[in-house]
């Protein structure tokens, strides 16, 4: 046996209501269910998804332009980023490189390289990148020793700021809280971020 109930508020005409004019005409049948903005489903196959049951959508990487790919590789394996893939376009004279961390290899960076000369400028508009560090301590200490200028030391024990070799702004972040510590508690920032 099949039961059919129609819910509706007090006082809002049902899908199958009519509408009466003040004269007492009938104008139309009451407010109809809503159909959604996007279906998938029975979108035109172009639109179609190939795997339902995917997102439909999925954060795939952040593009950096770069000057000298081998010094941005290497800050970027301080922070312990790995080169994932690489793809070299010589008819558009431009070099592709992923990087990723190890475990997250859905995250990347991809920097792109034009082999033609460009100056970038430093667009603050992009903002910055931001990565979660176990010990930013150690992370700093490690960049510093490899001569990156710590832009806003971790003072708190939670947050720092560094930039790449083409003034990238990146965001440490520590993963839980570490106490303040020295030097970093009463180091002065540097330049900005």
């Amino acid at each position: 046996m099949t039961v059919r109930v129609r819910v509706r508020r007090a006082g809002v005409p049902g899908p199958q209501s009519t509408l009466k004019s003040r004269s007492g005409e009938l104008r139309g049948r009451g407010p109809q269910p809503h159909p959604p903005l996007w279906n998938p489903d029975g979108a035109p196959p172009i639109y179609r998804r190939s795997n339902p049951k995917r997102p439909s959508m999925k954060y795939l990487h952040t593009m950096i332009r770069v000057t000298d790919p081998a010094k941005t590789i290497a800050f970027f394996e301080l922070l312990g980023l790995k080169e994932a893939r690489r793809l070299e376009n010589e008819q558009g004279r431009f070099t592709l490189i992923f990087l990723s961390a190890p475990g997250d290899e859905s995250a990347e960076v991809e920097l792109t390289h034009n082999w033609d000369p460009e100056e970038y400028g430093e667009g603050r508009n992009f903002g910055h990148l931001a990565y979660r560090v176990d010990n930013i301590y150690e992370t700093c200490q490690r960049l510093q020793d490899a001569g990156v200028t710590i832009n806003r030391p971790p003072r708190d024990g939670h947050m720092a700021f560094v930039r790449t070799p083409d003034n990238i702004s990146i965001e440490l972040l520590q993963d839980g809280r570490l106490d303040p510590a020295e030097p970093w508690a009463s180091m002065p920032n540097t330049g900005h971020w």
